[in-house]
């Protein structure tokens, strides 16, 4: 008999201990059985969890409905769930709620791998673009890792994806579709390339009549007159300049010639067309590096790319410097970099990213102002636009940024070895 009342004298003082932490339970212990104070706390527990049911279903409908996509992986970066968006636009249509599949079996995106790897890794919010080309795509005229650019704008769409780690491993990642927003730029851009090319015809005009009144008349007149050739000289620059990015931007592979070459060949002849420039302010260019870098690529479109970025190095430097130029085969990445430094005073931090925009000014230090006589070609605004442009169209990137310890600006182009 006494080991029934410690019993159940100590079964009471277990379940007081697990009900003291339950709300509204203090003031009711002495005075409510025990099965009635279980009974109110299950009823209790069933309401929040329903509740919380209720919110769940709810936050899932909206996300589903949402109009950005959705998805989450797991540790070992399976599905664990997406929304509608997510399946339109990584064309995902083997895959049913409920189901837990490798994202890799459904989806074929290095960069979307990387993006939650790297955000697993660093346990931050990590945020990458690129193009993302459907499973089903595939590509006409392979070569050197490019692809037609006909079937590249009707199967490719810019993505922009945002993702945040979750506890155990897990990863959800949001993607912004940007397609639309290429799609107008490149209408405004056609917009402007037809526009450009009705100007040409005009501005010929005027510049051989500018030509003919600079030779017939005295100064001031005469001055004026060569004031205008100038001018109009610029905008002719600016209107081949824009045609010729217009064409390499919507035919960036079919324009190419690729052949074999050296590119340390390329350097030096580049280095000849501007060397009457540095010459005049004593500069010296500097090749460091591997002694021969070949790669798969248009000659002359990789000969107008190193003119263009030395006449810059050489417009920005001081006298009596040096333009150290750098080659590295990276054998683990397959890549060729080439590095480009001159003694300048570099890019201000604001211009950084938009160094390579159409028409972009910014410091003006760094920015051509009208018509210079010395320079290999007049400043339009898109030299530098149209370099990006060859390059990427060759499957490479190039960046701009101030080096850590000279401060001079910082030019590095890598280039993917031919598959």
């Amino acid at each position: 008999m006494m080991i029934l009342i410690w019993s159940r004298y100590h079964l009471k003082a277990q379940l007081k201990n697990v009900l003291t932490f339950c709300p509204d339970t203090q003031d009711l212990l002495g005075a409510l059985p025990v099965i009635t104070l279980i009974k109110r706390e299950i009823g209790y527990i069933k309401e929040q969890y329903h509740k919380q049911q209720q919110e769940l279903a709810l936050k899932q409908e909206i996300l589903e409905i949402a109009p950005i996509a959705y998805l989450r992986v797991d540790q070992e970066n399976q599905l664990l769930w997406c929304n509608q968006q997510a399946q339109h636009l990584l064309q995902i249509d083997r895959w049913q709620p409920g189901q837990v599949r490798l994202l890799l079996e459904l989806v074929r995106s290095y960069e979307l791998d990387q993006l939650i790897e790297q955000t697993r890794q660093t346990q931050s919010l990590q945020v990458n673009e690129w193009t993302f080309y459907p499973t089903n795509y595939v590509p006409e005229g392979h070569q050197n890792q490019n692809y037609q650019k006909n079937n590249l704008n009707s199967s490719s769409v810019a993505l922009k994806g945002f993702a945040y780690p979750l506890p155990q491993g897990q990863v959800v990642v949001y993607l912004h579709n940007q397609q639309p927003l290429v799609e107008l730029s490149r209408s405004r851009d056609r917009a402007l390339s037809d526009l450009t090319h009705e100007l040409r015809t005009p501005l010929t005009s005027i510049s051989l009549i500018s030509e003919w009144l600079e030779r017939r008349l005295a100064d001031p007149e005469g001055r004026r007159a060569k004031q205008m050739g100038q001018e109009t000289q610029r905008l002719i620059n600016l209107v081949e300049d824009w045609l010729e990015l217009s064409q390499i931007q919507d035919n960036p592979y079919q324009n190419l010639r690729l052949e074999l070459l050296e590119l340390n060949d390329i350097l030096l002849v580049a280095w000849e067309v501007v060397e009457p420039l540095a010459q005049e302010k004593q500069i010296n260019l500097r090749i460091s590096g591997a002694k021969t870098l070949q790669f798969s690529g248009d000659r002359s479109r990789l000969i107008q790319v190193f003119i263009n970025l030395l006449d810059n190095s050489i417009k920005h430097s001081p006298n009596n410097s040096e333009i150290l130029v750098n080659l590295r085969d990276n054998q683990d990445e397959q890549t060729r970099e080439i590095s480009i430094l001159d003694q300048g005073t570099g890019f201000l931090d604001k211009d950084l990213p938009h160094i390579f925009n159409r028409l972009y000014r910014g410091d003006t230090s760094r920015t051509r102002q009208g018509v210079d006589d010395q320079s290999v070609r007049s400043g339009s605004g898109l030299g530098l636009a149209i370099v990006q442009e060859i390059i990427e169209a060759h499957g490479g990137t190039i960046t701009a940024k101030n080096h850590p310890d000279t401060g001079g600006a910082w030019i590095e182009i890598m280039l993917t070895k031919t598959p």
